[in-house]
């Protein structure tokens, strides 16, 4: 689910294109009240296929980042207000890394120092079980990305590197131009690499409004409705470290393990059952989006051999990775 704001400047984008919103958000199954709404969620899915259908109706190749100039951190709600609220910049990424499942159980950010210190790579993950296709979908999320970035570091800002998770659907050069940083296609991981010192710059930090904005995050994401969207989000963080465990998610939910259990029960699954899903999603993901090797794969989704993945596809798609991704191949 995400929420209805996703889509803001859709219909106003579709219709300068020479397309027909309504009915492309139609087939999409997508009320069309329902956009550009804060109030209101929706299948993250439908939205997918919303904005790759306008794609092709109205051969934009570049639809989704031509959308994302007319969104920016407004379409967040609160957890934008509490990021551009913040004293810095670090500040303001740890509230998206902590609040961004108030904007959609199934986005999260992650912040990692990379192996040359002076760089850090702002990770955007995008979970949802029958997600289709969605290059339009991924540059969009890229695009408002940076919009952000650039309403917190100004303008003029410019990332090191941007990292895409499908090959080019223009000329390499559009996307240098457009992101104002060196294009990297293909890749598991999709985000931004900028440079470290970035992350200390001071914002127009205003404490009153940023911890009443803040309060009221903590009482609408740690409410148990919500307890699956936050454990999901955590072991999708926590997998590639191979440390996914029932005690340290729980600790992170200021939970005990069996309550942490008691929470999931009643919508009929566990902590075990959760983090198979997660890892048979992002499989299928990286199968179909990228060329990702299998042993790297298998270190993504946490296993500590490539023969454990193996299995586990056999399980979850009734044959190996490799024959798996071939027929997610188009032909």
């Amino acid at each position: 689910m995400v929420r209805g704001t996703s889509l803001s400047n859709y219909p106003k984008l579709v219709s300068q294109l020479g397309g027909d919103p309504a009915a492309l958000l139609a087939i999409a199954g997508i009320d069309t009240a329902t956009v550009g709404r804060q109030d209101v969620f929706v299948p993250l899915p439908r939205v997918a296929t919303a904005i790759e259908s306008a794609a092709e109706a109205t051969s934009t190749p570049d639809f989704g980042r031509r959308l994302a100039q007319l969104q920016g951190i407004e379409i967040l709600g609160p957890v934008g207000v509490a990021a551009r609220t913040a004293p810095t910049v670090a500040d303001a990424l740890r509230i998206f890394e902590h609040f961004l499942s108030a904007y959609s159980p199934a986005i999260s950010l992650r912040v990692t120092t990379l192996a040359d210190p002076e760089c850090t790579f702002i990770e955007y993950l995008m979970i949802g079980a029958d997600l289709p296709l969605h290059p339009q979908g991924n540059e969009l999320s890229l695009g408002v990305t940076l919009r952000v970035l650039r309403f917190l570091l100004g303008a003029g800002y410019s990332p090191l590197a941007v990292h895409i998770p499908h090959q080019p659907l223009v000329a390499a050069e559009d996307y240098r131009h457009y992101f104002g940083c060196r294009p990297v296609f293909a890749e598991h991981s999709m985000g931004f690499t900028i440079r470290t010192a970035d992350l200390s710059r001071p914002l127009h930090r205003d404490k009153l409004a940023h911890d009443a904005v803040v309060g009221y995050l903590a009482t609408i994401t740690t409410a148990e409705p919500r307890t699956i969207a936050s454990v999901r989000t955590l072991v999708r963080q926590l997998l590639p470290s191979g440390t996914v465990t029932l005690d340290l998610v729980a600790e992170q939910l200021n939970l005990h393990p069996k309550a942490l259990q008691r929470r999931l029960a009643p919508d009929g699954t566990t902590f075990a059952a959760i983090v198979d899903e997660v890892r048979r999603e992002l499989a299928e993901r990286y199968l179909r989006d990228t060329r990702i090797t299998l042993a790297h794969l298998a270190r993504e989704l946490g296993y500590a051999e490539q023969s454990v993945l193996t299995r586990s596809c056999y399980r979850w798609f009734g044959r190996g990775p490799a024959a798996y991704r071939k027929q997610l191949q188009p032909s």
